[in-house]
């Protein structure tokens, strides 16, 4: 399955929109667990953008 470029845009625009919700959410609740949560979530979540936008994981769904 090939990706478009249009699909590749619309996934860095979630992703930044992503960062930028849990950004927000950490700089009023400012508690050092939930900025280890948040590190943790955007690692995990731009390890999946990553291997989908470079084709080395296909998406079976």
């Amino acid at each position: 399955m090939t990706t478009s470029r249009l699909d590749q845009a619309m996934a860095i625009l979630a992703f930044i929109v992503f960062a930028g919700f849990l950004g927000i959410l950490f700089g009023y609740v400012t508690r050092w667990d939930l900025g280890i949560m948040v590190g943790i979530t955007l690692a995990l979540c731009g390890w999946d953008f990553w291997h989908m936008a470079t084709g080395r994981k296909s998406d079976h769904h």
